[in-house]
């Protein structure tokens, strides 16, 4: 049986087309140092809408803070009353779920992250997490594919990824005629030019059919299925 703590809608701002960022504080609820992991993720519930209404979200933030970033798709009753709260709201989450991404074993190596659509929310944490201690890892290349440019949740952070020295190579595979002037087609297909060192790993993220490309590209370079981490 899942544990359920309050915790509050204290800000919202759209994410990218069709995706919203919400932030929960947790700082009244006994959850502090609960988010342990870059990866996991947390089910959150509304009892007034539906009393059987939960979903799992995965959370976007990094470890460690009394605030925790959601990245929320319209696609239910319960993601759709969650973009419409008013801020001040009560709401109740679980604990921290899911082993996340295994951080500690890229300390001192590259690593290359691939996401898709919504699965950025837990590269995200991941992104953060390193920012906090830059100097201890190595090269950081985030492919990042959505259908078109404005489906790119986060975009906001690019700038800030890239004075970090994390590399962001942003492709399109659906831009029609939005005049997009940057790199179309999937993920995996831009991976050729990336040089491996030995100890490379990769966390992945996003559809199943993309998350198999990059598998499929990633071992075709030599990278062991060991080095591959892949989140849900």
């Amino acid at each position: 049986m899942t544990d359920w703590y309050p915790a509050t809608l204290v800000a919202r701002s759209p994410a990218a087309d069709g995706l919203t960022d919400l932030t929960l504080d947790l700082s009244e609820a006994p959850l502090r140092g609960a988010h342990q992991h870059p990866g996991q993720y947390v089910r959150l519930r509304l009892p007034r809408v539906a009393e059987d209404a939960e979903g799992m979200f995965a959370l976007a933030s990094p470890p460690g803070k009394a605030q925790w970033d959601l990245l929320v798709k319209e696609s239910s009753p319960l993601t759709d009353a969650l973009v419409r709260l008013p801020l001040g709201t009560l709401v109740e989450v679980s604990r921290p779920e899911g082993r996340g991404f295994p951080l500690e074993q890229v300390r001192g190596k590259d690593l290359l992250l691939f996401a898709t659509g919504s699965g950025i929310s837990p590269i995200r944490s991941v992104i953060e997490s390193i920012r906090q201690e830059r100097d201890a890892y190595g090269r950081v290349t985030l492919y990042f594919g959505a259908r078109t440019p404005g489906a790119f949740a986060y975009a906001r952070d690019f700038k800030d990824w890239e004075q970090a020295q994390i590399h962001v190579v942003p492709t399109v595979s659906q831009p029609g005629a939005s005049g997009w002037q940057g790199l179309t087609g999937y993920v995996q297909a831009h991976l050729a030019g990336e040089p491996l060192a030995p100890d490379t790993l990769a966390f992945v993220c996003g559809q199943q059919e993309m998350v198999q490309g990059v598998i499929q590209a990633l071992r075709a370079r030599g990278l062991p299925a060991s080095a591959i981490c892949q989140n849900f």
